[in-house]
């Protein structure tokens, strides 16, 4: 039986099992996923729609794949549009496939823009269907890529004109995806090395959680009795509550970090960025890698020991050699030190959480939203800028995905798009995202699509009239003292503004009302309604910092150290101030 290219590629979607298609008109393949009964998601614009499958498959780290489609063709300005945030998935290795319309044949002479060339840089393949039969066999190669080896996104370019194809005779399965473990030999040198160590850190990265190793990381971390770093893009992967674990950021992790001598690294690129640590004295510590991809070995660091393999089989192989050696006994010095760090590294940040001051201190807003969501029950994300450097750092995330932070690039109004992304997958969660001044103004027109589609999250406003830390204030002068200011609640109430599209909205002024509104905001979203809160707050740009390389003043130019006022034990890596965004 013949149908149509469109027609034969949303059969296979959901062949796939994918459970609905994020867009912005127009694109061919819309009418055709309409036509087969595969769920259209409408967003505000491009950039957004892509943004939104982006963040479902990170919520459910690879196990589900977003889809999205955009306007290209003749008029690419809406692939055009989302390349920032296609660009934004390259750069943290997420799994996404993206639809464009190709141009027709024959009228490539029509334009001088190439739409396959232009992603390159950005993608993990690029596929241009140019038969219609061919369709089965590109969306296969294109699965084959978001389920195998490192994550990243896929653009296929299906033109129009395509025509029809015998469904029979060109039929489709579902691809699983592949993995490859570990070396044997390498598996126990990096063992050897472990085992020979005084101070050990355990530093684990994302590549555990799109692995679905979190079970095997508990295991091998009680085994080996190892302390737990987590990158931000893996906060969640290991439960901060627990007894081995250092967190994420700031003074304890920095102690560890500086006191290990082997850094043993699962499923991170330990690359240097923005929101990441360097290794401090790198050149002094054994390094053992364990990574799915050469592309990390020998790049950031001089890489003595790696171990090459899917994070689960690796951990799997790991946890068998370390139990046939008898395992490590229990270190209740290291669990007392643990329990002492984390104590005096909050210590610094309760009283703010507590604060009863007004304007209301972030950190109050961020103490409450923690008395009020079940950590094993909920999901939480916050925009780049101070909302994510503080919920970073003081909200402890028990599950996989309780929280989900970013790698080396975030653009701003993403937190949107990562709580609609939980609720769809986690529909019985409490989905929160906490925004910001800069983050509220890239979100506001896609508002309308939350209401429309009936998802229940709550939006955390953190409104203080500015970007904190670019302008002057008890932190010092700032790094952007021209830029830093925008309009005060008085004249601009976003609250007003999320109501008007269909919003519970609430201003909020009083510490005592936190938890009051947040109740009201969750048995909102419990009747399927958004929720915008918009709490009135002071500057107070104070976070667990990073440690940062010592590698140049251009490096240092970047990443300034932090103010000494901010910064109790006065090193690279203790609680710091913004840096620019």
């Amino acid at each position: 039986m013949k149908i149509k290219a469109a027609n034969g590629f949303a059969r296979i979607l959901k062949s796939e099992g994918i459970p609905w298609v994020s867009c912005y008109p127009t694109n061919h393949v819309n009418n055709a996923l309409g036509e087969e009964g595969v769920p259209i998601l409408m967003m505000g614009e491009e950039r957004f729609a892509v943004a939104v499958a982006d963040a479902f498959s990170r919520v459910t780290s690879g196990k589900q794949i977003g889809v999205c489609t955009v306007m290209a063709n003749l008029n690419a300005a809406g692939l055009q549009m989302a390349y920032g945030a296609i660009a934004q998935a390259w750069e943290d290795s997420s799994p996404l496939l993206v639809i464009a319309e190709g141009v027709g044949r024959g009228a490539s002479r029509h334009t001088h823009y190439d739409m396959a060339e232009a992603f390159k840089s950005v993608t993990k393949w690029v596929g241009e269907v140019d038969r219609a039969d061919l369709v089965p066999d590109y969306v296969r190669r294109a699965f084959t890529q978001l389920r195998s080896g490192r994550p990243g996104p896929v653009l296929l370019i299906i033109p129009r004109d395509l025509g029809e194809y015998e469904e029979d005779e060109h039929p489709y399965s579902p691809v699983k995806g592949w993995r490859s473990g570990p070396d044997p030999d390498d598996v126990k040198a990096a063992l050897r090395v472990l085992l020979s160590a005084t101070n050990p850190l355990l530093h684990v990265g994302e590549g555990v959680l799109y692995a679905d190793a979190t079970s095997e990381l508990l295991r091998f971390a009680e085994l080996a009795q190892l302390p737990v770093l987590t990158t931000l893009k893996a906060k969640g992967a290991f439960p901060e509550n627990h007894a081995l674990s250092v967190g994420v950021r700031g003074s304890l992790a920095e102690h560890f970090l500086k006191k290990s001598d082997v850094l043993f690294s699962v499923g991170s690129s330990l690359f240097p960025n923005r929101f990441s640590h360097a290794v401090p004295g790198a050149e002094k510590k054994a390094i053992v890698q364990c990574t799915v991809d050469t592309l990390d070995i020998n790049r950031s660091y001089e890489t003595r020991h790696a171990v090459i393999g899917d994070a689960k089989l690796t951990l799997q192989a790991l946890i068998d050699e370390l139990s046939a050696k008898g395992g490590v006994k229990k270190k209740a010095g290291l669990v007392d030190e643990i329990r002492a760090g984390k104590e005096a590294f909050l210590a610094k940040f309760r009283p703010w959480m507590e604060s009863k001051e007004t304007p209301i201190n972030p950190y109050r807003v961020f103490g409450d939203l923690m008395k009020v969501l079940d950590p094993k029950k909920s999901f939480v994300t916050a925009d780049s800028g101070n909302t994510r450097d503080q919920t970073s750092t003081v909200y402890e995330a028990h599950i996989p995905r309780g929280y989900l932070g970013w790698g080396n690039v975030s653009t701003l109004g993403f937190s949107l798009a990562g709580a609609i992304a939980a609720k769809l997958a986690y529909p019985d969660r409490q989905c929160v995202h906490v925004t910001g001044d800069a983050g509220v103004c890239y979100m506001m027109g896609n508002f309308e699509a939350v209401a429309r589609y009936k998802i229940g999250i709550t939006t955390i406003h953190i409104n203080n009239g500015g970007y904190s830390g670019y302008g002057p204030g008890f932190w010092g002068a700032g790094h952007d003292p021209y830029t830093w200011q925008v309009s005060t609640h008085a004249s601009a109430c976003m609250a007003t503004m999320a109501k008007a599209v269909g919003f519970y909205g609430e201003d909020v002024t009083q510490p005592s009302e936190v938890i009051p509104a947040l109740r009201r905001a969750f048995d909102e979203n419990a009747k399927g309604r958004p929720a915008f809160l918009e709490f009135i707050c002071s500057h107070h740009p104070v976070h667990g910092g990073w440690i940062r390389p010592a590698v140049g003043a251009h490096y240092s130019r970047l990443f300034p150290p932090p103010h000494p006022a901010l910064s109790p034990s006065g090193g690279e890596g203790s609680e710091q101030f913004p840096l620019p965004q």
